[in-house]
């Protein structure tokens, strides 16, 4: 019986572009899977698994390798709440329509 994949396809999709992305890097800076890996302390076999768009790898290992390639701070747009117009629009609806000021009692004699 054949193995089947749950994985949602849009994520297949990204993480076979980002390690695409990993690839071209790795290579633009003249280095083989062997250097990289042993820059971040991980197997070249893992290496390759993330190149090829293994959706499996942890990611702490797969930051470690953007780290390793002085690409972290491309990183930092992810998941960014002031990117998250859905998320803002279910938080606007969340809150009350009319705001209520709470009286104070003045007990000054």
């Amino acid at each position: 019986m054949p193995k089947v994949n749950h994985t949602p396809y849009e994520v297949v999709q990204s993480a076979a572009r980002i390690g695409e992305n990993i690839r071209i890097a790795r290579i633009r800076r003249r280095m083989n899977q062997d250097e990289l890996a042993k820059t971040c302390n991980i197997t070249r076999k893992t290496l390759y698994s993330i190149e090829n768009g293994s959706t499996g790898i942890a990611l702490g290992t797969v930051l470690s390798v953007l780290w390793s390639l002085g690409l972290m701070q491309t990183t930092l747009p992810v998941a960014d709440p002031d990117n998250d117009e859905h998320g803002k629009i279910m938080e606007a609806a969340r809150q009350p329509q009319r705001v209520r000021h709470q009286t104070t009692i003045d007990n000054d004699f």
